[in-house]
């Protein structure tokens, strides 16, 4: 009986070590697990924390627009300017609609040049502003999102990617203002070089702002806006666009 006793007992002493042993890894999986989910959290929140810091600058941005002394210093060709919101940095530019391709009235000339500019073909760039104007001339509603030009037949991505900071619905010009045109936009349509200080940059504005807070995290939003008139009590201004 003795054997039996001691058997039992190196059984039940067995199979307690091998519990406590699987017990052990399990423990230090849902550890691990927990502080992921911990670090994705922090992660989430630190994010979160950017991005309203970086909202904030669209806000400081169009409060600076309304005021006569200060719109001296804002300059609509993508110039930065360096701004403080709590604990984290703000850089926010402006970028003028005025300076890119109007999609409904630019000459499909215009648009196949800037296309080679952007890494098109000649023969790419022909097919797209033939599509381009296909899409404008039999009966078609005018474009009124600029994901639209990716669903012409022969955009590729990697070429729309490239076109989509020249391009614009809201400028109603024919050609591009030179005093708001990119480097790139110019020298495609040979543009004559332009001084934006002091030139009017229309209502429709593109604001970049760029937040950096103090434990690392970051954030960066382009919202396209079209300034209303402080006359009356509505907003500021109205989106017509916001990218994160």
């Amino acid at each position: 009986m003795a054997c039996v006793h001691d058997a039992a007992a190196w059984h039940c002493i067995a199979g307690g070590a091998l519990g406590h042993g699987l017990a052990q890894p399990a423990a230090g999986s849902l550890a691990g697990w927990v502080q992921l989910e911990n670090r994705q959290a922090l992660h989430l929140r630190q994010h979160s924390q950017a991005l309203l810091a970086a909202e904030a600058g669209v806000e400081l941005a169009v409060q600076a627009l309304a005021d006569p002394v200060q719109r001296k210093k804002w300059v609509a060709d993508a110039r930065e300017i360096a701004l403080k919101f709590d604990d984290t940095q703000l850089y926010v530019s402006l970028h003028s609609e005025n300076g890119k391709l109007y999609l409904n009235n630019a000459q499909a000339e215009d648009f196949s040049r800037l296309a080679m500019a952007c890494g098109a073909s000649q023969a790419q760039a022909s097919q797209i502003a033939g599509e381009l104007e296909v899409r404008r001339n039999h009966g078609q509603p005018p474009f009124r999102l600029l994901e639209e030009v990716r669903q012409l037949p022969s955009m590729a991505q990697a070429l729309y990617s490239r076109l989509l900071p020249e391009i614009t619905l809201w400028s109603g010009f024919d050609r591009p203002d030179p005093a708001f045109a990119s480097p790139l936009m110019r020298m495609a349509l040979n543009l004559p070089t332009g001084n934006a200080v002091g030139v009017d940059p229309g209502q429709v504005l593109v604001i970049e702002s760029r937040a950096q807070r103090a434990e690392g995290s970051m954030a960066r939003l382009q919202v396209t806006v079209l300034l209303n008139s402080m006359e009356g009590r509505g907003k500021a201004y109205t989106v017509l666009r916001w990218e994160e």
